[in-house]
């Protein structure tokens, strides 16, 4: 009988499995599909993330972004050189997820991939984890299997606080393998953007809707958008994936069991950020379970409290500028984005420099006004 047995191995669930072998914790994680496993992510990576690690990310890294480019419906460009002391990381999933992994199992944890959660029951003091490859046993639970996973609802998490949101996403070679820059499109799609992600040797590029995009011809306009980059989508193979971004606080744990990931609905709602808030969870699932391993009662409670305090306290003050920003989207472009501290604000807010809460107050004003007299600054 394992102590701890993760479902998913994703950036949470390979998080979690990696703290959890560390503390010397018998850990088995267990994920449909074979490693490494393409998975459709624009793939940028916050490097605060390596403050919770202490191993070094370098293999795992595409490329690094040292610039961002912005444009309103393809034209109106802004263009900023990132001044942080590290660039942003750039990674394919298949390749970041899988080395993650690869360090939980150096730590002692076990994988098995190919292995689909077919049921969950509960039984006295364990769960049985029935696989397709038979049952198994384990004194905890770590839902980590993503937006779209069932073992939230087999957990009994019937309503949760989310707001789903699209992507669609394809992979295409670049025809400058080493351009450096990050590309952001506003304006075209509603309540979303289309993104350029640099990779070495290639492009990831996206188009997301955030806020209920209605109807739209993402596929067309992501098209029509790769063109400017010398690039045919039409020959690529494009992945539609669905977010689960953060819609309110909730419970995150039960008996023996807590959600971690997108599994726990913690996507920005503003930037759809995802990679960092679930290696978050990740830590924080790993600290609670071997807290309630070594007799805490309340262990699990603390984890929906501390991402409740550390994470969805912040999160609130991202959906209003989320809510303000896609609802008059070319006015945020223009007092917003253009401005060129924009962006530093936005990476000091994703590298854990800044809040939302310290600067969304100031950012509603300018977007207010911009149509109330005297209310501009």
């Amino acid at each position: 009988m394992f102590d701890c047995i993760i479902v998913g191995a994703g950036p949470a669930g390979g998080t979690a499995a990696y703290h959890l072998a560390k503390r010397g914790r018998s850990v088995l994680v267990l994920e449909k599909e074979s490693l490494p496993r393409y998975k459709p992510c624009g793939g940028g990576v916050s490097p605060a993330v390596q403050q919770w690690f202490d191993f070094d990310f370098a293999p795992a890294i595409s490329l690094k972004a040292n610039a961002v480019r912005y444009t309103w419906q393809m034209s109106d460009p802004v263009e900023v050189q990132l001044e942080t002391q590290e660039p942003v990381w750039m990674v394919r999933r298949d390749v970041f997820d899988h080395f993650l992994i690869q360090q939980a199992q150096n730590q002692g944890a076990e994988l098995r991939d190919q292995t689909e959660v077919t049921g969950i029951e509960f039984k006295s003091d364990r769960w049985q984890v029935n696989t397709t490859n038979g049952p198994i046993e384990g004194r905890y639970l770590i839902a980590a299997d993503g937006a779209k996973g069932p073992m939230a609802r087999w957990l009994g998490f019937k309503e949760r606080q989310r707001q789903m949101a699209g992507a669609l996403e394809a992979e295409t070679p670049a025809p400058d393998p080493n351009d450096p820059t990050i590309h952001f499109d506003f304006g075209q799609v509603k309540n979303g953007y289309i993104w350029n992600f640099p990779k070495a040797g290639g492009y990831s590029i996206g188009i997301g809707t955030f806020r209920g995009g209605g109807t739209q011809d993402l596929k067309g306009m992501v098209a029509k958008y790769a063109e400017q980059f010398g690039t045919d989508l039409k020959t690529c193979q494009q992945y539609g994936h669905a977010l689960c971004l953060w819609d309110g606080n909730q419970k995150l744990h039960t008996q023996n069991a807590v959600l971690a990931g997108e599994a726990a609905c913690v996507v920005d709602p503003f930037t759809a950020e995802g990679i960092r808030p679930s290696i978050f969870t990740g830590v924080k699932a790993a600290e609670a379970i071997d807290r309630a391993l070594a007799g805490e009662g309340n262990a699990l409670e603390k984890y929906t409290q501390v991402v409740q305090e550390e994470w969805g306290s912040d999160m609130v003050w991202a959906k209003r500028l989320a809510g303000a920003f896609y609802s008059l989207p070319k006015v945020g472009y223009k007092v917003g984005v253009k401005r060129p501290t924009a962006t530093t604000i936005m990476l000091k807010i994703m590298c854990g420099e800044l809040r939302y809460s310290e600067v969304v107050n100031r950012a509603l004003k300018r977007l207010g006004g911009s149509f109330i007299p005297g209310m501009g600054g």
